[in-house]
């Protein structure tokens, strides 16, 4: 498949990595040419420096014959003219684009083939904000991933000393709870990962990794851990476009505090918000975190667009007291370093715009694709199709399944019905089949595996 991304930030730059590491046959656009030259020195990607909206531009980066275009320039406009011009010049078969003003969002009648011709229109601040609100619901988990229309949940937590099932085999969990099914598709210790067996121990500060029915979420969870108190008080640390839309999104739920260092845009917080309380202050001030009550606090969220703004905050917020502090970071590098330590997760922008993206670039017929453990690992949502004679997966018993190193299936979701993968489940056709891969370079395999013969079509 070869794909045109226009934009070198921080989102294209992802982008470009996560899917050059799968073979995809990359064009990058941008005006800056240090970045591409760094680009193309450390990826096997091709480079065009140019305005990422004019037909030359995108005529010399190969769109008459690109199978798709994703436009993440920082320009609403740019993206959405780059894709007007590859629909109408070069017939590109598919568009997407990010789009973050709400003056353009607010009437999505605007966006189709009449109009403005974009498929799938991308809002990191949408994606962040959602992974948020999953977390809040689901105290002392570390990821939140729907499957199912959300019938259906992968969830990753870390496992804590007092937990019920610590220093215990994996089988116990059902003794433990004998009214929930539930299934442990993986476990990485110490940054190693682990594809768990029945015999296999937890131990703690292990990150586990498991499925279950989205009711039974917060009762696995409890085994694993210290049990949580819901979480009510909430302290959010930048004003901007994410902190804005999380602080619209929960005030309603949540006791909502909102920190801002600049006083115009905390004038317009204070409009458009109704419950949430606007602070005019700096996040990393002691004074003020302390005279609102931090060691109180049940979530701190700092989503300022200041990597170590959003560091030092969270690492003085824990250390003030809050129980949970999450930090928005867009270098890589420091999510690594910071994860897990005072700072119990490390939120990626890139990350989460990248999970939205990959089933747009899946061969196999999959409804759902989520990036884990900062890109290492995959989980999907494959359907399968087809008869015993023309699959490899339906009419097999989930244990037959000649699945990849490193790869496990943890449920099948059956019209209503959900199904946890025990080994004698039988995989039927239209099952759409939840799936862990430690390794992410394995997802060809799964792909192909989920094909169907041509004696199907």
């Amino acid at each position: 498949m070869k794909i045109l991304i226009l934009g070198a930030g921080s989102v294209g730059s992802t982008l470009a990595e996560h899917f050059a590491s799968e073979a995809f046959d990359i064009t990058l656009v941008d005006t800056n040419a240090k970045k591409l030259q760094e680009l193309r020195d450390r990826l096997d990607i091709q480079t065009i420096r140019g305005e990422a909206s004019h037909p030359d531009v995108l005529r010399n980066a190969g769109a008459d014959d690109a199978d798709m275009l994703i436009a993440v320039t920082d320009k609403d406009e740019v993206n959405m003219v780059a894709c007007q011009v590859c629909y109408s010049l070069f017939k590109t078969p598919k568009t997407l684009a990010r789009v973050r003003s709400s003056s353009y969002l607010d009437d999505a009648g605007f966006f189709n083939k009449d109009h403005m011709p974009i498929d799938v229109l991308i809002n990191p601040e949408k994606a962040v904000t959602d992974q948020i609100q999953q977390l809040l619901e689901h105290p002392g988990a570390l990821q939140v991933l729907d499957f199912a229309d959300g019938r259906i949940q992968l969830v990753a937590v870390k496992a804590y000393y007092g937990g019920p099932l610590i220093n215990q085999e994996i089988r116990t969990l059902r003794e433990h709870m004998p009214d929930v099914d539930t299934w442990v598709a993986a476990i990485f210790r110490r940054g190693r990962s682990i594809v768990p067996e029945a015999s296999t121990i937890i131990e703690a500060d292990d990150e586990v990794f498991f499925i279950a029915a989205a009711e039974n979420i917060n009762a696995v969870t409890r085994e694993l851990r210290r049990a949580e108190r819901p979480i009510k008080r909430i302290i959010i640390a930048g004003g901007g476009h994410i902190g804005e839309r999380l602080a619209k999104a929960i005030e309603d739920t949540y006791s909502v505090k909102i920190i801002e260092i600049d006083a115009e845009r905390c004038e317009l917080l204070a409009e458009n918000l109704d419950n949430a309380v606007v602070l005019l202050g700096d996040a990393t001030d002691k004074e003020l975190l302390l005279e609102e009550n931090i060691e109180h606090t049940d979530a701190f969220c700092a989503l300022t667009n200041d990597d170590e703004v959003n560091i030092m905050s969270s690492l003085l917020a824990k250390r003030l007291g809050a129980r949970q502090v999450m930090a928005l970071i867009n270098k890589p590098a420091y999510a690594d370093l910071v994860q897990g330590g005072d700072i119990d997760i490390a939120i990626s922008p890139q990350l989460a715009t990248t999970s939205s993206l990959l089933n747009y670039v899946r061969r196999a017929d999959v409804a759902q694709v989520h990036s884990l453990r900062r890109g290492a690992a995959e989980a999907m949502e494959a359907i399968a199709h087809g008869s015993a004679t023309e699959s490899k997966v339906v009419g097999r018993r989930i244990e037959d399944i000649d699945l990849p190193p490193g790869t496990t299936i943890g449920a099948l979701v059956r019209g209503e019905e959900v199904l946890i993968a025990h080994k004698n489940v039988v995989v039927q056709s239209d099952d759409h089949v939840i799936l862990f891969l430690l390794d992410r370079r394995r997802v060809a395999s799964v792909e192909k595996l989920f094909q169907v013969s041509f004696s199907f079509f």
